[in-house]
Parts: structure tokens; C-alpha cells; sequence
């Protein structure tokens, strides 16, 4: 069945399309960065890192604001005493 419009939708007229010399450059999309891979490391394989690292690898970790090496910087310190 076929029923009556009641109102109707106006379209406004687009604005005149400039010339390609006077019209401003779109900017272009960036393009999109590539998936990145992630590694996981098992839990022996990160308890291996940490041990044998340098005292001064250690140093420049705690200072970077790594918790883990701070800890092992303070029992290091505890067990010299």
C-alpha cells in the first residue's frame, strides 16, 4: 500500500567545484604503520636474564625506574653488610 508523503526533504545546491590550480591541497591520509610481532619470554628464560646480568646493567635499570632492579640492587646492598 502506498502512503502519502507528508514532508519533503530540501537539498542544498553544492558550492561550485574550483579549478585544481586554485584549490588547496588535501591533505594526504598517513600511511598505517605495520603490525608489530611481540616476543614472549617463559619465566626461566626471564629469571636467566636477570641473573646474569652486570651489576652496572642492573645500576642503569633501577635508575631508568625498573623495580626489579632496584629490589636486587637492595638485597645485593643487604647482603654486603
Amino acid at each position: 500500500m502506498v502512503s502519502p508523503v507528508s514532508s519533503a526533504t530540501h537539498i542544498q545546491p553544492q558550492a561550485a567545484v574550483q579549478p585544481s590550480q586554485t584549490r588547496q591541497p588535501t591533505s594526504t591520509p598517513a600511511p598505517r604503520a605495520a603490525p608489530q610481532d611481540t616476543v614472549q619470554i617463559s619465566n626461566a628464560a626471564k629469571i636467566l636474564q636477570e641473573a646474569s646480568e652486570t651489576q652496572a646493567q642492573t645500576a642503569r635499570e633501577s635508575a631508568t625506574g625498573d623495580l626489579q632492579a632496584t629490589a636486587r640492587l637492595a638485597r645485593e646492598a643487604a647482603s654486603t653488610k
